[in-house]
C-alpha cells in the first residue's frame, strides 16, 4: 500500500485557527510525530493515533522517521505550528526526500502533501492592528543554523529597504545579544520612536502583548515563543492599534475618497521633482505607543 507523508502547519496553537484541511488530514494520519509542545497543543486531536514526541534539534530525526513509516505505507503527519513552510518541518523533510531519492509525484511509494497554516507573523499582526499591510519581510534571529553575519546583512538591508520587520526567535537564555544588536541596526534607518509589537505566545493560554518603541524594544522580557514586529518609516498607532499604511493617502483624501489633484485612478502614482507624491498630504495623526 502507497504511504502518505502530511506536512501540516496547524496555526498559532488556538483550535479555532486550525484549517478545516489540517484538521481532516491529522484525523486521515494514522502516526503523528512532532515536537513535544508541539503535540501537546493539538493533543485532542490524536486519540487512537500512534504518536511520537520529539525534542529540539530532533528535527531531522523526525523527518526520517516519518519518511520510514510512510514507506512502510502509513499515512503519517509530521506537524509544526504555524505554517509548515515558514520556518516549519516542510524545508527539513525536502531536503531529507531529495537526498533519499524520493521522485516526487511519480513516487510509486510515498506521496507528499505540504497543508498549510496560519502563520505567526499573521497570527501576532491580528492582534495588534494592521501592521503587515504593506511590504515586510520575517527574519529568524537565530544562529543555530545560519550564521550571524549572514542575519546581520539581511537585517541591514532590511533597515535600508523600509520594511515592516517581523523577527522570529529573537532571544534565549544562550543568545541574550543578537536582539539588541538588530535593534541597533535599525536605528540607523528609523527613528527611535518607531512603533513595535512584541507579541508572546500569540492565541495560546499565556499570550502577552506589548506595544512599544524600537528604542524600548529591548527593555521588555522576551522569549523563543515571542515574534516582533518593527514598524517602517511610516508606520504609527491610533487607538491602541498598530497601522502600516498601504499609501491610499498619497493619492486620496482618505476622508472625502476624492482622488488629489494631479493624481489619476488605476494609473501609477505621480511625484513632483523631489519625488513626493503630487498633491496635498492629509493630515493624518502619528504616534507612538
Amino acid at each position: 500500500m502507497k504511504g502518505k507523508l502530511l506536512l501540516i502547519g496547524f496555526g498559532p496553537g488556538a483550535d479555532a485557527h486550525l484549517t478545516f484541511r489540517a484538521r481532516d488530514a491529522i484525523a486521515e494520519a494514522q502516526v503523528v510525530i512532532g515536537y513535544s509542545t508541539y503535540i501537546k497543543l493539538i493533543e485532542d486531536l490524536l486519540e487512537g493515533k500512534e504518536v511520537h514526541r520529539k525534542g529540539m534539534s530532533e528535527e531531522l530525526d523526525r523527518v526520517h522517521l516519518a519518511y520510514d513509516l510512510a514507506r512502510a505505507g502509513k499515512i503519517v503527519a509530521l506537524v509544526s505550528s504555524g505554517d509548515a513552510g515558514v520556518y516549519g518541518m516542510a524545508g527539513p523533510t525536502m531536503e531529507v526526500l531529495a537526498e533519499r531519492g524520493w521522485l516526487g509525484d511519480e513516487d510509486p511509494e510515498v506521496s507528499v502533501e505540504v497543508v498549510p497554516g496560519v502563520t505567526a507573523v499573521n497570527g501576532v499582526a491580528s492582534l495588534v492592528g494592521a501592521p503587515l499591510t504593506h511590504d515586510f519581510c520575517t527574519i529568524s534571529l537565530s544562529d543555530l543554523l545560519t550564521p550571524w553575519p549572514v542575519i546581520e546583512r539581511r537585517v541591514e538591508a532590511a533597515g535600508a529597504g523600509d520594511f515592516v520587520v517581523a523577527l522570529y526567535n529573537p532571544q534565549s537564555k544562550r543568545r541574550d545579544w543578537q536582539l539588541t544588536a538588530t535593534r541597533d541596526i535599525l536605528l540607523k534607518h528609523r527613528a527611535p520612536e518607531t512603533p513595535v509589537a512584541i507579541v508572546k505566545s500569540a492565541y495560546r493560554d499565556r499570550q502577552h502583548v506589548v506595544l512599544t518603541t524600537l528604542a524600548e524594544m529591548c527593555s521588555h522580557e522576551v522569549g523563543m515563543l515571542t515574534t516582533i514586529l518593527v514598524g517602517n518609516t511610516n508606520t504609527y498607532v491610533a487607538a491602541g492599534k498598530m497601522i502600516t499604511p498601504r499609501g491610499y493617502a498619497n493619492k486620496y483624501d482618505v476622508l472625502t475618497t476624492a482622488i488629489k489633484a494631479g493624481q489619476k485612478p488605476l494609473r501609477s502614482l505621480v511625484l513632483d521633482d523631489e519625488g513626493r507624491p503630487v498633491g496635498d498630504a492629509p493630515a493624518v495623526a502619528r504616534g507612538a505607543p
